[in-house]
């Protein structure tokens, strides 16, 4: 099991080579502190900024910060990024060359207290001067900054609190060796002992006298570096101790001293100086060092990913989370094509066993930060009837991504903008309220906390030709009376109420048909279409809302057609099949229902669900009004 310490060089700045203090993210994902970032700015001259440059096509001058070759740094197709960064101009600072022919500013000079005693706000930097270019120190590319400086970049809030933790467990983790039960916090830690104590143990243990007097405590942060930098010890001969090692027996494969070719077995072998084996064979040591440095470099930032997944913070984590995504595969990549394999002589056989690191990297896929797979249509539960469109759908079977909802879109049946009609957790609806002979594209996808999806396949589904309906008792006027299934209406009242078919008509030709079941002393039905907020509780026709047909002649038993063309916009009435002329719409928009009213004189029947009659073709506007 891998340990914090792994991933030390994971939070260490690349310039400063110290831990982190309030790190930055540059567009590059790599981070940097805050600091040191203004330390390695550079400036360009005012006449060879990139925009005149580029604009002039003359060169870059001698500044390799400013190949554009490398990066585009006004591109935002080109890396992903825009702009980023800078404060306004302000006068120009001195500056220095530094070895690679880049100017860098150096570090800012405290300036005496002006004489009113205004003090500066301590988070405040000194500006910035304009032109300003900032170099990644770890993949070299290079940004100009724009009047943000470098206020620009994100803070890397995440970063930061995986630098606090793990400062935190080193210290925490500096305790007394001599301590019997409970270690106690070290406060000391000897040179010449190798021992690390607390107050107590010290006294007891290493008491300021004798010859302990002459030994060197420092403190415990000091003693682990000085632990691990102590020099490395001579080695000497087994055999012979006071003779160190020097010469390499090729036979024996073995380090032997002076006295071993003098006097001991080694004497007729072949023998080399120590010193030149040893480099012949740093072959082999340079690609275990490599081996070993890329497995501590993969272990450390597996361990830093693990931090990363702790935090609770949704948009700092998403803020890293893609460069943190891109460097797993690039590392996971590197392993995969076997750049690692040592290079060795016949001598030697070293194996790298990377399966259980590897399989800890497939591992971070970050799978709760992805967004849902597009759904699958349920074809097979998927219909129209009349007006309305049923779609159903699912999930991919293999996806193991979280789900929170989904966003059901159509367009207007014409091929025009898809548009949401349902947003929620449900994974069948039904859209009523569709025109009719119409054809409808529809799509579906899935969200989280993520974000959205793809799209599922797009389904083509066509509404009805001929309408079925009824009669609507939720809009009707109250005084209407129902049955035979909302087919057949009459009335209580004396007065004329209006009541409305249940389906709306607002494009292609339509027919129906009502029988007249009753008809007493004479009443005044009227037959035609309506809006849905026309009045209920006059006869139809009384306001702009309705157009509609009243004749004297209708008698009991008599049948009454309704042919509605929203093409040529002409709306004609038959008796008995005879027709009675038509009424000719201009500007007909919008939603229109089969509309009667009646009185308690009167009982009619409803017939839907009918072909257009024979003697009616369709076809293109008369301006007449008049049938083609």
């Amino acid at each position: 099991m891998a340990t914090m310490d792994e991933m030390e060089e994971e939070l260490k700045c690349p310039v400063c080579g110290s831990f982190y203090r309030e790190p930055i993210i540059l567009p590059c994902s790599h981070n940097i502190c805050l600091a040191c970032a203004r330390n390695i700015l550079v400036q360009t001259p005012d006449a060879e900024s990139p925009q005149s440059s580029r604009a002039s096509g003359s060169g870059v001058s001698d500044y390799d910060y400013l190949d554009l070759d490398k990066m585009s740094l006004y591109s935002e197709a080109d890396s992903g990024y825009g702009s980023y960064g800078g404060f306004v101009s302000a006068p120009t600072t001195p500056c220095q060359k530094s070895p690679n022919g880049v100017r860098v500013f150096p570090p800012s000079v405290p300036q005496p207290p002006p004489q009113h005693h205004l003090l500066q706000h301590p988070g405040s930097l000194p500006p910035i001067p304009r032109n300003s270019c900032i170099t990644c120190p770890q993949c070299h590319r290079s940004l100009i900054l724009d009047e943000r400086g470098l206020r620009g970049f994100a803070k890397n809030r995440v970063l930061e609190g995986v630098v606090d933790r793990y400062q935190q467990s080193k210290a925490a983790a500096l305790k007394c060796q001599l301590c019997e039960k409970s270690p106690k916090e070290a406060t000391v830690m000897c040179e010449q002992c190798d021992v690390f104590y607390c107050d107590s143990c010290r006294l007891r243990c290493h008491p300021p006298r004798g010859p302990l007097a002459k030994h060197r405590l420092v403190p415990p942060a000091q003693g682990r570096i000085s632990r691990r930098a102590s020099p490395r010890k001579i080695s000497t001969c087994t055999e012979h101790e006071l003779e160190n090692l020097s010469m390499y027996c090729v036979q024996c494969k073995m380090p032997v001293c002076y006295q071993c070719l003098e006097e001991g077995k080694h004497g007729t072998h072949e023998v080399k100086a120590l010193g030149a084996m040893w480099k012949l064979h740093k072959v082999v040591r340079d690609q275990i060092s490599h081996c070993t440095v890329k497995l501590r470099q993969t272990t450390g930032l597996m361990e830093y990913c693990l931090e990363v997944i702790k935090e609770n913070d949704p948009s700092g984590f998403l803020q890293i989370s893609d460069a943190l995504i891109r460097r797993v595969h690039m590392t996971e990549s590197q392993w995969g094509k076997g750049t690692l394999t040592p290079r060795m002589t016949s001598d030697f056989d070293l194996t790298l066993d990377s399966g259980p690191l590897l399989q800890t990297i497939h591992q971070l896929d970050f799978v709760q930060m992805k967004v849902p797979a597009a759904p699958m249509l349920q074809l097979e539960e998927c219909c129209t009837q009349n007006n309305s469109a049923t779609l159903s759908w699912k999930q991919p079977p293999l996806s193991t991504i979280a789900v929170e909802g989904y966003i059901l879109e159509l367009d207007d049946g014409s091929g025009g903008a898809f548009r949401e009609v349902y947003v929620g957790t449900e994974t069948i609806c039904t859209v009523d309220g569709l025109h009719f002979m119409s054809m409808y594209k529809s799509r579906v996808k899935a969200f989280n906390a993520s974000g959205a999806g793809q799209y599922s396949k797009t389904l083509i589904m066509q509404t009805s030709d001929i309408a079925w309906f009824t009669f609507d008792p939720v809009s009707a006027h109250p005084d209407i009376i129902f049955s035979n299934n909302n087919l057949t209406v009459t009335c209580s009242s004396y007065d004329d109420r209006v009541v409305l078919g249940s389906a709306a008509f607002s494009r292609g030709v339509h027919y129906w048909e009502m029988t007249v079941d009753r008809y007493d002393n004479h009443p005044d039905p009227t037959f035609g279409v309506a809006r849905g907020d026309v009045l209920k509780d006059v006869m139809l026709g009384k306001d702009d809302k309705a157009w509609a047909m009243t004749d004297g002649g209708i008698s009991k038993g008599a049948t009454i057609g309704v042919l509605l063309d929203f093409t040529r916009g002409l709306l004609i009435f038959l008796i008995n099949d005879e027709q009675q002329g038509p009424v000719a719409f201009e500007g007909l928009e919008g939603n229109y229902y089969p509309a009667i009213s009646l009185n308690r004189n009167v009982q009619v029947t409803l017939h839907t669900g009918l072909p257009i009659p024979d003697f009616y073709t369709p076809g293109e506007a008369d301006p007449n009004g008049s049938v083609c």
